[in-house]
C-alpha cells in the first residue's frame, strides 16, 4: 500500500484520548451575563449550536463514524470533524471523540469491508487529493492517501479494489476563443461572436441556460467546457487507477455487484439537451475490469440510487416516471449477464408516501428505507411481498441512518421542536435506542424553550390540515400576545417536529409562533402534495387563513389585531401574496422571495418548476403566471414589511425583492430591504454566520417594532379579507 503521510494532525488510534480530551475546545464558550432557564433562545445562540450528520456504522457494529459541525464565532465560519463512537455489543462504550484535525474540515466518512479502515474527504493545504484514510486498528498511524483514489471510496465487498468517480484530466489542443488561464468555459465553445485580443476580455459569453447555479456565487463555466465524471477502478493497495467509463454524461453513485463483476451506476445521457423537460435518468453497469457499458432500466423517467442485495440477485432502486409523479421503490432481479431480468417489482405500489434511497436488511428479506410522514421523518421497512411497516416513531425527524454489516446495530440522527439533531444508537428493529451525543444540552439548560403543540383544522373541501404552535416564553393565560404565521419553502417540503432556531427566537421575543403544512406540502401522499398546480396563492391560502382562525380559537390569549407573516423562497411568495389579498396581517418578513413569475423564470436557475406548476413557460400560460403573482396586486399592501435577500441567490434572484420593496416605497408603506452579500438561497441555513444570525435578529426587531412596541391602533382584521 502506497502511503503519504497527512501531516501531524492525522488521528492515530494512540492519540484518540489525547485527542478526545482536546475535543471540548470545539465547544463555543458561554457568553458573559447568561442568565438561568428564564429566558428564550436569543439570536446569539445560534453561535453554541453543535450539529451532527453523516452517520456510518461500522461493518462490525464496534465504531459509529460521524460528523460534527461547530460555528467558529470569531472567525465567521463554520468547521466540521469526523467522530468516533466506540460500541460494545450495540451500546456506547465510552466517549464519542474526534478523529480528524481540529485544523482541518473533514466529513464523508467511509468504511472499508473490514473495517480497518476509515476514508474521508479534507482539504489539506495544498495537497490537490481530498480523499484520506486513517488506520483504525493494529498499530495506527498518520492520515494518508492510497495512491490512484482521487473521489470517495468504493470498496468491493471482498475489500480488494476501489472504484470512484472523478473527472479525468484531459489534454486539449483546442484553446477555443484564446480563452485565458484560469477562465476556461467563460466563453461557450459555440459561440458565434468573437473578439479581437481575448486577454483585454474578463466577462462571459453565454450560449447555455445553465450559465449560473444557486450557491456557487460565481458564474458557471459553459458545460461542453468540462469533462464528464467517470467510474474509476484501483487496487485497494494502491496504484494506477483504470478508467472504466468513456461516457457523454457524468456517472454517479457506483455500487458492486456482490461477486465484484460489474458495478452498477446512475447517469442521465440527456442531462445536456436543455429542451428535455422530462425525467431521463437511468441506472447502468459496466464490468469491473472494463467493457462495454450498457443501460439496465428503460423506463418512462428516472432510477436511482441502485442497492444490491445481500445474496447479489436483485438490485432495489428508485423509480420517479415523470415529474410530479409517485416515487416508487422497485426491485429487479440480476441476471448472469448483468442485466434486469424481467419486469421488476414495486414494493411501494400500494403506499402513497415518498421513499428515500433504499437500504438491503442483513438477511436480504426486504429493505429499509426513510421517509417524511406528516410532520415527522422516519425509518421504514418494505417487505418483499410489498407489506411496508413503519420502524421508528415518535414526534421527531430522524435522518442518516446507517447499520453494521450483520444488521444487528443501527446509528442515526434524530431532531424534535426542542432539540437539535443528536446520534442516537440502536437494534436495527427499532425496539430500543439510546440517545449518545450531547453536544448541545450545556446552552440548552439555560433557555426555556417552550414545545410545539399540535393543531388540526378542515378547510372547505374536507382536507385535514396540520400545523402546530408554540407559545410564547413566560406565557400567561389570560395575556394578550401578537402571533406569527411562518410559512416554509418548497411548496413541497413540510414543516414539523424538528429544531427551528427562528420559531424560539420569536416565542422568546413575546410571540406566538404557527407554523402549518398545508397543501402542496410532502409527507402527506401524492394528491395532497400536487393539490396546488396552477393553483399556488389560492389552494394553500385557505389553508393558511383557516389556520389562523383555528389557533385563534385554540389560543384565546392571541391578538387578532397583532398578526405578522413571514416565510422564505415560497414562503415569501406567500407572505407577499397574504398581505396583497388579505387586511390579516400587520407586518410582514418575506425572505428569498417571488414577486413577478415572468420575470423570476426569466433569471432563476429552476425554471421547470413553474414549467411544470403552472402548466407551461410564460408565453403558453401568461395570464397565469400573472394572476398567480404578488406584484399584480401590490397595490393593497399595507403591512410594513422587511424584505431580506441574498445577493447571490439564483434561486430566486434578487431583483424580484428589488420590484416588491421599489413598490412598496413608492406606495409609502413602511419597507426596509436587507441585501446580504456573499450569499446564496440557503442564507438561513448555511449562510455565513454572522449575516444568519444578523438575519435572525432584523426579523426579531421588525417584528417586535411594529406588532409590540408599535401596536396597530385600527379594527382588528378577523375577517378573510380581500379576495
Amino acid at each position: 500500500m502506497a502511503e503519504t503521510v497527512g501531516g501531524p494532525n492525522g488521528g492515530a488510534l494512540r492519540q484518540f484520548l489525547l485527542m478526545a480530551a482536546a475535543a471540548l475546545a470545539i465547544l463555543p464558550s458561554v457568553p458573559a451575563g447568561m442568565a438561568a432557564q428564564d429566558q428564550g433562545y436569543a439570536s446569539g445562540l445560534y453561535y453554541r449550536l453543535v450539529g451532527v450528520g453523516e452517520v456510518a456504522v461500522a461493518p462490525g457494529g464496534d465504531f459509529v463514524a460521524f460528523t460534527v459541525t461547530t460555528v467558529v464565532e470569531e472567525e465567521n465560519r463554520r468547521h466540521r470533524e469526523v467522530w468516533l463512537q466506540p460500541l460494545e455489543g450495540g451500546r456506547p462504550a465510552g466517549d464519542a471523540f474526534p478523529v480528524t484535525s481540529s485544523n482541518e474540515e473533514s466529513s464523508g466518512p467511509r468504511w472499508s469491508p473490514d473495517g480497518s479502515l476509515l476514508a474521508f474527504t479534507s482539504s489539506r493545504g495544498d495537497d490537490p487529493n481530498p480523499v484520506w484514510f486513517l488506520r483504525v486498528r493494529g498499530a495506527g498511524g498518520e492520515a494518508f492517501h492510497i495512491d490512484g483514489v482521487e473521489g470517495p471510496p468504493v470498496w468491493s465487498p471482498d475489500g480488494a479494489r476501489i472504484a470512484y468517480v472523478r473527472t479525468p484530466q484531459e489534454d486539449s489542443d483546442d484553446e477555443g476563443d484564446g480563452e485565458v488561464e484560469g477562465r476556461e468555459g467563460w466563453i461557450a465553445p459555440d459561440a458565434v461572436t468573437r473578439t479581437l485580443d481575448a486577454s483585454r476580455f474578463d466577462g462571459r459569453v453565454v450560449t447555455s441556460t445553465r450559465y449560473k447555479r444557486d450557491g456557487r456565487l460565481a458564474l458557471q463555466p459553459h458545460y461542453l467546457s468540462r469533462a464528464k465524471r467517470q467510474i474509476m477502478v484501483v487496487d485497494a493497495a494502491g496504484g494506477e487507477p483504470q478508467q472504466l467509463t468513456r461516457l457523454s454524461f457524468n456517472a454517479g453513485a457506483p455500487v458492486w455487484s456482490r461477486d465484484g463483476r460489474v458495478i452498477f451506476f446512475t447517469g442521465d445521457e440527456r442531462e445536456d439537451d436543455e429542451l428535455d423537460s422530462e425525467n431521463s435518468g437511468d441506472i447502468w453497469a459496466v464490468d469491473a475490469q472494463g467493457g462495454t457499458v450498457r443501460r439496465l432500466t428503460t423506463n418512462p423517467g428516472t432510477e436511482s440510487a441502485p442497492a444490491v442485495s445481500p445474496d447479489g440477485r436483485h438490485v432495489a432502486f428508485l423509480s420517479t416516471p415523470a415529474r410530479g409523479s409517485q416515487t416508487d421503490l422497485l426491485v429487479a432481479e440480476i441476471g448472469s449477464d448483468g442485466h434486469f431480468r424481467g419486469v421488476p417489482a414495486n414494493l411501494t405500489e400500494d403506499w402513497d408516501l415518498r421513499p428515500g434511497a433504499p437500504t438491503w436488511t442483513a438477511d436480504g428479506t426486504g429493505v429499509h428505507f426513510a421517509a417524511g410522514v406528516g410532520g415527522d421523518s422516519h425509518l421504514f421497512h418494505a417487505a418483499r411481498d410489498g407489506f411496508v411497516l413503519q420502524v421508528t416513531s415518535g414526534a421527531r425527524r430522524l435522518s442518516s441512518f446507517a447499520f453494521s454489516a450483520a444488521g444487528d446495530v443501527m446509528a442515526f440522527t434524530g431532531t424534535d421542536a426542542v432539540t437539535p439533531g443528536e446520534l442516537y444508537v440502536g437494534p436495527a428493529d427499532g425496539s430500543s435506542e439510546q440517545k449518545v451525543t450531547r453536544f448541545n444540552d450545556g446552552w440548552l439548560s439555560e433557555v426555556s424553550l417552550l414545545p410545539a403543540e399540535r393543531l388540526t383544522w378542515v378547510v372547505e373541501d374536507g382536507t385535514e390540515i396540520e400545523g402546530w404552535v408554540v407559545k410564547p416564553v413566560g406565557f400567561r393565560a389570560g395575556g394578550s400576545y401578537p402571533m406569527i404565521l411562518k410559512i416554509h419553502g418548497g411548496p413541497h417540503s413540510a414543516y414539523g417536529n424538528t429544531f427551528f432556531p427562528t420559531f424560539h427566537v420569536l416565542s422568546a421575543a413575546g410571540f406566538f409562533v404557527l407554523y402549518t403544512n398545508p397543501r402542496g406540502s410532502s409527507g402527506y401522499g401524492h394528491d395532497f402534495q400536487y393539490a396546488t398546480r396552477g393553483q399556488w396563492g389560492i389552494v394553500d391560502r385557505e389553508d393558511y387563513l383557516a389556520g389562523v382562525d383555528a389557533a385563534l380559537a385554540a389560543y384565546p390569549e392571541i391578538d387578532a389585531n397583532r398578526l405578522g407573516v413571514s416565510g422564505g423562497s415560497y414562503g415569501g411568495f406567500m407572505t407577499n401574496w397574504l398581505t396583497a389579498t388579505t387586511d390579516r396581517f400587520r407586518a410582514a418578513v418575506t425572505s428569498r422571495s417571488i414577486t413577478n413569475w415572468e420575470s423570476w423564470w426569466g433569471t432563476s436557475d429552476a425554471q421547470r418548476l413553474t414549467e411544470y406548476e403552472f402548466y407551461g413557460p410564460p408565453w403558453e400560460q401568461r395570464d397565469l403566471y400573472r394572476r398567480l403573482s404578488p406584484i399584480s396586486y401590490v397595490e393593497n399592501v399595507t403591512a410594513p414589511t422587511l424584505i431580506i435577500h441574498s445577493e447571490q441567490d439564483y434561486r430566486t434572484p434578487i431583483g424580484d425583492g428589488e420590484q416588491w420593496f421599489m413598490s412598496l416605497r413608492k406606495r409609502g408603506v413602511p419597507v426596509e430591504m436587507v441585501r446580504y452579500p456573499r450569499s446564496s438561497h440557503g442564507l438561513s441555513r448555511t449562510g455565513e454566520p454572522w449575516l444568519l444570525v444578523d438575519r435572525l435578529e432584523r426579523i426579531r426587531s421588525w417584528f417586535v417594532h411594529f406588532l409590540i412596541d408599535n401596536p396597530p391602533r385600527n379594527r382588528a382584521a378577523t375577517g378573510s379579507g380581500r379576495g
